[in-house]
């Protein structure tokens, strides 16, 4: 696993993004997450694209993008979008090109987490909490489908579930 990438999939709020940086950091590692590559390379923020050309417009963007940052890296640490296993082609792509965790969290631990959120754009509705359990309903599957390691992001400190996860990682 040493050379491999390492993809954390996950519902919105669970962690990804914190924990990434902490991962790639304590693996040395680059880190790398697609939301943020998304808005680099296409000069428009998410929710702008999601404004524009909905969420099935954004959902080619960011298949795209992932499938480049895939070619692009080999051993990085790579936080996805929470959407990004609704395709087959990108769930392929995480079990044919690196190691997934996955960051498991309730849908409470998320509400709790996203509930002053302004920037996701499926959470701009009236009852937040009803979204995150749908999608966490349709979603949660398809995570574990693909995932070689399940982490419950929503105990404990973010020091303590990296150090974990850099220990299951190394003793692969």
């Amino acid at each position: 696993m040493q050379d491999a990438n390492i993809f954390l999939v996950g519902a919105m709020g669970s962690g990804k993004s914190s924990v990434g940086r902490a991962l790639a950091e304590t693996l040395r590692r680059s880190f790398l997450d697609v939301d943020t590559e998304i808005e680099s390379r296409t000069g428009a923020n998410i929710q702008w694209i999601f404004d524009m050309d909905g969420e099935e417009g954004f959902r080619d963007r960011e298949s795209k993008i992932f499938s480049l940052l895939i070619s692009e890296n080999a051993s990085a640490v790579i936080a996805t979008g929470g959407g990004i296993v609704l395709r087959e082609e990108n769930r392929r792509l995480l079990l044919d090109h690196g190691l997934v965790i996955y960051l498991s969290a309730s849908s409470q631990q998320l509400y709790q987490r996203t509930r002053k959120d302004r920037k996701r754009p499926l959470l701009q509705v009236a009852d937040r909490k009803s979204v995150i359990e749908k999608l966490l309903e349709e979603r949660d599957p398809l995570y574990r489908q693909v995932a070689d390691i399940v982490i419950n992001s929503g105990h404990g400190r973010l020091s303590h579930s990296v150090r974990k996860l850099a220990e299951k990682i190394l003793a692969m």
